[in-house]
């Protein structure tokens, strides 16, 4: 659908991007900056609080890990899985299923920075960018939360040739001038 309404793959990029973050507004205001197998966002309201030296809940005392992912290296990612539609086989046995490769073949692929980072970490990369230490009420695990999350990024490099590039350090850093050029 997306090649069909746009006339180059960047106009496609820029058309998605805004898409995403259309999206993001509407859910609240959040970002979307990671993906792994659940959505990791870090909300605005949390960085409008760091400048505004209120505190921020950090569970797990802040040691979990996560595998923050940078908005634009999702939407490449999503674009390349677009542009390979797995093909059918004609040949497909339902006796051997395989679901990459049966009549109505589909894919699922994990788009994530494949490099879990911890918490309080991606916190001290968040207070350098922003000139500014966190006041960080630091509390246990959330029910139902796991300590880590790793995104395998196998199936992605293998099948459309790509694996997420932006640090963690780089991503927090476009993130911060995006919301300070957004908000301000």
């Amino acid at each position: 659908m997306l090649r069909n309404h746009v006339k180059t793959r960047e106009q496609g990029r820029i058309q998605l991007t805004s898409n995403l973050i259309d999206y993001s507004h509407l859910r609240k205001k959040t970002l979307i900056i990671g993906m792994v197998n659940k959505i990791e966002i870090w909300n605005p309201d949390k960085l409008k609080a760091i400048l505004a030296e209120k505190p921020i809940d950090v569970f797990n005392y802040g040691n979990m890990k996560r595998d923050f992912t940078y908005i634009d290296d999702i939407v490449e990612g999503v674009i390349r899985v677009i542009d390979k539609t797995p093909e059918p086989d004609l040949n497909w046995k339902s006796d051997n299923p395989n679901t990459s490769s049966s009549y109505a073949p589909y894919r699922l692929y994990n788009i994530g920075n494949n490099n879990p980072v911890e918490l309080i970490y991606f916190i001290e990369v968040l207070e350098n960018c922003l000139g500014k230490k966190a006041e960080k009420n630091l509390l246990p695990i959330q029910l139902g939360d796991v300590p880590a999350t790793y995104a395998n990024v196998d199936d992605l490099k293998k099948d459309v040739g790509f694996k997420p590039t932006t640090s963690i350090e780089d991503g927090v850093k476009k993130f911060v001038d995006w919301y300070r050029g957004y908000y301000n």
